[in-house]
Protein backbone atom coordinates (compact mmCIF):
# COMPACT_ATOMS: atom_id res chain seq x y z
CA UNK A 1 0.00 0.00 0.00
CA UNK A 2 2.76 2.34 0.66
CA UNK A 3 4.23 2.14 -2.38
CA UNK A 4 0.97 2.81 -4.21
CA UNK A 5 0.74 5.81 -1.84
CA UNK A 6 4.08 7.18 -2.73
CA UNK A 7 2.95 6.97 -6.34
CA UNK A 8 -0.57 9.09 -6.34
CA UNK A 9 1.01 10.97 -3.57
CA UNK A 10 0.38 14.90 -4.80
CA UNK A 11 3.72 16.19 -5.88
CA UNK A 12 4.90 20.31 -7.38
CA UNK A 13 7.46 21.17 -9.52
CA UNK A 14 10.47 22.11 -7.35
CA UNK A 15 11.02 25.79 -9.43
CA UNK A 16 7.30 27.37 -9.83
CA UNK A 17 5.38 24.80 -7.17
CA UNK A 18 2.88 23.64 -10.19
CA UNK A 19 1.08 20.35 -9.17
CA UNK A 20 2.25 17.61 -11.15
CA UNK A 21 -0.04 14.66 -12.57
CA UNK A 22 1.34 11.04 -12.43
CA UNK A 23 3.27 11.47 -15.76
CA UNK A 24 4.96 14.27 -17.74
CA UNK A 25 7.35 14.90 -14.84
CA UNK A 26 10.91 15.28 -14.92
CA UNK A 27 12.98 13.91 -11.87
CA UNK A 28 15.67 15.91 -10.35
CA UNK A 29 17.72 15.53 -7.05
CA UNK A 30 15.37 17.45 -4.42
CA UNK A 31 12.39 16.69 -6.63
CA UNK A 32 10.10 16.82 -9.88
CA UNK A 33 9.82 19.51 -12.65
CA UNK A 34 6.80 20.04 -14.70
CA UNK A 35 6.69 19.96 -18.32
CA UNK A 36 7.11 23.54 -19.00
CA UNK A 37 10.02 24.13 -16.64
CA UNK A 38 11.91 21.03 -17.59
CA UNK A 39 11.27 22.44 -21.66
CA UNK A 40 13.05 25.56 -21.03
CA UNK A 41 15.99 23.78 -19.88
CA UNK A 42 18.71 23.02 -22.43
CA UNK A 43 18.07 20.16 -25.06
CA UNK A 44 21.30 18.85 -24.49
CA UNK A 45 21.02 18.74 -21.41
CA UNK A 46 21.05 15.48 -19.59
CA UNK A 47 22.19 15.51 -15.72
CA UNK A 48 18.73 16.37 -14.52
CA UNK A 49 18.75 13.64 -11.73
CA UNK A 50 21.94 15.10 -10.21
CA UNK A 51 21.03 18.23 -10.75
CA UNK A 52 19.51 20.40 -7.65
CA UNK A 53 16.96 23.14 -7.43
CA UNK A 54 19.43 25.43 -7.18
CA UNK A 55 21.20 23.80 -10.57
CA UNK A 56 18.15 24.51 -12.19
CA UNK A 57 17.20 28.07 -11.08
CA UNK A 58 20.57 29.22 -12.23
CA UNK A 59 20.42 27.05 -15.63
CA UNK A 60 17.27 29.04 -16.11
CA UNK A 61 18.87 32.30 -15.37
CA UNK A 62 21.28 31.30 -17.98
CA UNK A 63 18.92 29.92 -20.71
CA UNK A 64 16.64 33.59 -20.34
CA UNK A 65 20.14 35.48 -20.48
CA UNK A 66 20.80 33.31 -23.58
CA UNK A 67 18.14 34.81 -25.33
CA UNK A 68 19.72 38.09 -26.00
CA UNK A 69 22.67 36.00 -27.28
CA UNK A 70 20.34 34.46 -29.81
CA UNK A 71 19.11 37.18 -31.36
CA UNK A 72 22.19 38.94 -32.24
CA UNK A 73 23.29 35.92 -33.88
CA UNK A 74 24.42 36.47 -37.52
CA UNK A 75 24.60 33.01 -39.52
CA UNK A 76 27.65 33.16 -41.94
CA UNK A 77 27.71 29.63 -42.51
CA UNK A 78 25.05 26.83 -41.94
CA UNK A 79 25.75 23.00 -42.24
CA UNK A 80 24.52 19.59 -41.97
CA UNK A 81 21.12 18.34 -42.43
CA UNK A 82 18.55 17.96 -40.11
CA UNK A 83 20.77 19.04 -36.99
CA UNK A 84 22.34 21.94 -38.42
CA UNK A 85 25.63 23.74 -37.09
CA UNK A 86 25.23 27.47 -37.84
CA UNK A 87 28.82 29.74 -37.64
CA UNK A 88 28.89 33.62 -36.53
CA UNK A 89 32.36 33.72 -37.70
CA UNK A 90 32.65 37.11 -37.58
CA UNK A 91 32.04 36.04 -33.52
CA UNK A 92 33.57 33.23 -33.04
CA UNK A 93 29.90 31.82 -31.87
CA UNK A 94 28.63 28.32 -32.79
CA UNK A 95 24.79 27.41 -32.22
CA UNK A 96 23.63 23.36 -32.89
CA UNK A 97 20.15 23.10 -33.11
CA UNK A 98 17.58 20.51 -34.91
CA UNK A 99 14.79 23.38 -35.43
CA UNK A 100 13.24 23.81 -38.40
CA UNK A 101 15.55 26.69 -40.23
CA UNK A 102 12.75 28.85 -40.45
CA UNK A 103 12.24 28.93 -36.47
CA UNK A 104 15.07 27.77 -35.19
CA UNK A 105 15.58 31.57 -32.76
CA UNK A 106 12.31 31.15 -30.94
CA UNK A 107 13.53 27.58 -29.74
CA UNK A 108 16.34 29.54 -27.99
CA UNK A 109 19.10 27.32 -28.85
CA UNK A 110 22.57 27.61 -26.93
CA UNK A 111 24.78 29.89 -28.42
CA UNK A 112 28.31 28.66 -28.07
CA UNK A 113 31.83 30.41 -27.83
CA UNK A 114 34.14 28.52 -29.95
CA UNK A 115 36.75 28.34 -27.37
CA UNK A 116 33.92 26.15 -25.50
CA UNK A 117 34.28 23.42 -28.41
CA UNK A 118 36.97 21.28 -27.16
CA UNK A 119 36.56 18.69 -29.72
CA UNK A 120 34.99 17.18 -32.93
CA UNK A 121 34.60 14.30 -34.73
CA UNK A 122 32.77 11.96 -36.69
CA UNK A 123 32.07 7.70 -36.83
CA UNK A 124 30.46 5.62 -39.28
CA UNK A 125 28.06 2.77 -37.70
CA UNK A 126 26.86 -0.29 -39.09
CA UNK A 127 23.79 -1.96 -38.80
CA UNK A 128 24.00 -5.44 -39.75
CA UNK A 129 21.14 -7.95 -40.81
CA UNK A 130 21.63 -11.63 -41.65
CA UNK A 131 20.15 -12.77 -44.29
CA UNK A 132 19.08 -16.48 -44.93
CA UNK A 133 17.59 -19.10 -47.34
CA UNK A 134 15.23 -21.50 -46.91
CA UNK A 135 16.05 -24.90 -47.01
CA UNK A 136 13.90 -27.99 -48.12
CA UNK A 137 11.33 -28.11 -45.28
CA UNK A 138 10.81 -24.86 -45.88
CA UNK A 139 13.23 -23.43 -42.77
CA UNK A 140 14.74 -20.77 -42.85
CA UNK A 141 18.66 -21.27 -42.36
CA UNK A 142 21.93 -19.14 -42.38
CA UNK A 143 24.03 -19.55 -45.39
CA UNK A 144 27.31 -20.60 -45.45
CA UNK A 145 29.49 -19.03 -44.87
CA UNK A 146 26.38 -16.34 -43.31
CA UNK A 147 25.82 -13.52 -45.63
CA UNK A 148 24.38 -10.10 -44.35
CA UNK A 149 22.62 -6.89 -45.10
CA UNK A 150 24.84 -3.85 -43.62
CA UNK A 151 23.66 -0.45 -43.49
CA UNK A 152 25.34 2.89 -42.52
CA UNK A 153 24.72 5.97 -40.68
CA UNK A 154 27.14 9.04 -39.93
CA UNK A 155 27.46 10.39 -36.92
CA UNK A 156 29.17 13.49 -35.81
CA UNK A 157 30.18 14.44 -31.93
CA UNK A 158 30.71 17.74 -30.94
CA UNK A 159 32.56 17.90 -26.86
CA UNK A 160 31.64 20.79 -25.28
CA UNK A 161 33.05 22.49 -22.31
CA UNK A 162 29.79 23.87 -21.07
CA UNK A 163 28.43 24.20 -17.21
CA UNK A 164 25.35 22.52 -18.90
CA UNK A 165 26.44 20.94 -22.18
CA UNK A 166 28.91 17.92 -22.37
CA UNK A 167 28.65 17.00 -25.67
CA UNK A 168 26.16 17.02 -29.04
CA UNK A 169 26.18 14.01 -30.90
CA UNK A 170 23.83 13.88 -34.04
CA UNK A 171 23.29 11.72 -37.37
CA UNK A 172 23.88 13.20 -40.09
CA UNK A 173 21.76 11.12 -42.45
CA UNK A 174 18.53 11.30 -43.03
CA UNK A 175 17.46 7.74 -43.83
CA UNK A 176 20.21 4.57 -43.34
CA UNK A 177 22.30 3.85 -46.14
CA UNK A 178 22.73 1.11 -47.91
CA UNK A 179 25.82 1.18 -50.02
CA UNK A 180 29.42 3.13 -48.27
CA UNK A 181 30.35 2.93 -51.90
CA UNK A 182 27.35 5.07 -52.94
CA UNK A 183 26.62 9.11 -53.32
CA UNK A 184 24.79 8.84 -50.36
CA UNK A 185 27.55 7.14 -48.20
CA UNK A 186 30.13 10.20 -49.80
CA UNK A 187 27.90 13.39 -49.12
CA UNK A 188 27.49 12.69 -45.39
CA UNK A 189 31.44 11.79 -45.44
CA UNK A 190 32.05 15.06 -46.85
CA UNK A 191 29.54 16.76 -44.54
CA UNK A 192 31.09 15.33 -41.44
CA UNK A 193 34.68 15.98 -42.47
CA UNK A 194 33.40 19.80 -43.43
CA UNK A 195 31.68 20.61 -39.82
CA UNK A 196 35.05 19.02 -38.39
CA UNK A 197 36.72 21.23 -40.30
CA UNK A 198 35.17 24.16 -39.56
CA UNK A 199 34.35 23.96 -35.58
CA UNK A 200 38.24 23.27 -35.43
CA UNK A 201 39.14 26.27 -37.79
CA UNK A 202 37.39 28.89 -36.19
CA UNK A 203 38.82 27.95 -32.57
CA UNK A 204 42.35 27.90 -34.23
CA UNK A 205 41.58 31.09 -35.58
CA UNK A 206 40.21 32.27 -32.35
CA UNK A 207 43.56 30.79 -30.68
CA UNK A 208 45.41 32.69 -33.46
CA UNK A 209 44.26 36.27 -33.32
CA UNK A 210 44.38 35.96 -29.16
CA UNK A 211 48.37 34.99 -29.41
CA UNK A 212 51.00 37.37 -29.26
CA UNK A 213 52.12 38.98 -32.98
CA UNK A 214 55.42 39.14 -33.65
CA UNK A 215 57.24 41.82 -36.92
CA UNK A 216 57.58 40.02 -39.75
CA UNK A 217 58.64 41.31 -43.38
CA UNK A 218 55.86 41.14 -45.68
CA UNK A 219 56.42 39.04 -49.05
CA UNK A 220 54.49 41.47 -50.77
CA UNK A 221 55.42 44.84 -50.24
CA UNK A 222 58.60 44.16 -47.92
CA UNK A 223 57.19 46.26 -45.35
CA UNK A 224 57.83 44.99 -41.80
CA UNK A 225 54.58 43.70 -40.25
CA UNK A 226 52.69 42.39 -37.59
CA UNK A 227 49.55 40.20 -38.83
CA UNK A 228 45.99 41.57 -38.67
CA UNK A 229 43.28 38.62 -37.16
CA UNK A 230 43.12 37.62 -40.59
CA UNK A 231 46.92 36.49 -41.02
CA UNK A 232 47.48 39.48 -43.45
CA UNK A 233 50.11 42.61 -43.78
CA UNK A 234 48.62 45.47 -42.19
CA UNK A 235 49.72 48.00 -45.17
CA UNK A 236 49.16 46.39 -48.53
CA UNK A 237 46.41 43.78 -47.36
CA UNK A 238 48.20 40.37 -48.48
CA UNK A 239 48.77 36.98 -46.96
CA UNK A 240 51.48 36.54 -45.01
CA UNK A 241 51.18 32.47 -45.54
CA UNK A 242 54.74 31.83 -45.12
CA UNK A 243 56.28 34.66 -43.66
CA UNK A 244 54.63 33.82 -39.93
Amino acid sequence: MALFGNLFEKKNCAICSKELGIFGKTKISEGYLCKDCAGKLSPYFHGHRSATVEDIRGQLSYREANRADVATFHVTRALGNGTKVYLDEDRSKVIITNAQPSGWADRNPDVLDSSQITGCDYNVRESKTEIKRKNAEGEEVSYNPPRYDIDYDIYVTIYIDHPYVEQVEFRLNQSRIESNTSAEYRHAEAQAKEIREALTGIRAKQRAAAAPKRAVTCPHCLATTKPDANGCCEYCGSSLEGAL
